[in-house]
């Protein structure tokens, strides 16, 4: 099924709230939430009226940063309203919002200026995605867990998917692989006690037992992204056989140049990767460590 209508304009596309320069919006006056808002109204809904939308890809908020946004809207109140969707029930579904609306609660307040939408559920996950995203509002799981999420609902493939999100294919593919670490080393990415080229280090090592020591000296050791890219690959080349560990050769200092443009490749591809010369000519090393690990740089390197 082709699905082009992607979100290059980001959220605003989607949602049509008409809040530019010349908006018309007055959100000065109380507008009574009795009866049900017209669809697209800008309305006010008490609080006790809202729920939170079980496709709602942020699972974790900040107390702190909630606290701060509770503190803001105390001051000058909301500065853009949420979206919402009649439930039918006397009830609205948060689409995009939630944590301004838990801010609003903590702010004191009974009700929260609202636009009301009628979406379906495929459209509806969108919409949280996507806000989120443009918000930079999810941890890396989230967000991956968002993808997949959206990917088996809507049916989507990676490229329709990072249509969709306005990303390139590479960023959706390194996302969802995160979903492959174990469940600890999830809540370690989470947590921030890792950072993704962590992640992406830890998922380059095969050999479960292997990975797991990896990640004990990445949390108890404190090692860059870097030292762990080589360690993985260490301990890589360890289990395919060798007797013992190779050890890391002495090299000459290299042009800040040529290690500026190896970790961008590194963070590019998500896998080690060694340039071999100087500022006129050499080569590149690509490592891989199986079959997929293989097709997923093809994807990237051919996108």
């Amino acid at each position: 099924m082709s699905r082009k209508t992607g979100l290059g304009r980001g959220l605003d596309s989607l949602i049509d709230d008409g809040f530019g320069e010349d908006s018309q919006y007055d959100f000065t006056p109380s507008v009574p939430s009795e009866p049900a808002p017209k669809q697209d109204a800008v309305v006010k809904i008490p609080l006790d009226k809202l729920v939170a939308s079980p496709g709602q890809p942020r699972k974790h908020f900040d107390e702190t940063e909630l606290q701060e946004l509770a503190d803001s809207i105390a001051k000058i109140g909301l500065i853009s309203p949420i979206i919402a969707a009649d439930s039918g029930d006397g009830t609205y579904m948060i689409i995009a919002g939630e944590r301004r609306t838990r801010a609003s609660k903590l702010a004191g307040l009974s009700e929260i200026q609202a636009i009301v939408k009628d979406f379906t559920d495929e459209k509806r996950l969108e919409v949280s995605l996507i806000e989120n995203i443009q918000r930079s509002d999810l941890n890396p799981i989230e967000e991956a867990a968002a993808y997949k999420n959206m990917m088996d609902f809507s049916r989507l493939s990676q490229e329709e998917l990072a249509l969709r999100v306005s990303k390139p294919r590479s960023t959706v593919a390194n996302a969802l692989r995160l979903l492959k670490l174990p469940p600890e080393m999830q809540k370690s990415l989470e947590g921030k006690e890792i950072s993704p080229g962590h992640a992406r280090a830890l998922l380059s090592v095969t050999n479960p037992k292997l990975r797991a020591k990896l990640f004990n000296e990445i949390t108890e050791k404190g090692r860059s992204v870097r030292e762990a890219e080589k360690q993985a690959s260490l301990l890589n080349s360890a289990h395919l056989g060798e007797e013992e560990k190779p050890k890391e050769k002495t090299v000459a200092k290299r042009p800040p140049e040529i290690v500026e443009m190896e970790d961008r490749f590194i963070e590019k591809l998500g896998t080690k990767v060694t340039i071999d010369g100087g500022l006129e000519k050499g080569r590149i090393y690509v490592d891989y460590y199986s079959m997929d690990d293989l097709e997923r740089l093809y994807e990237i390197l051919n996108g």
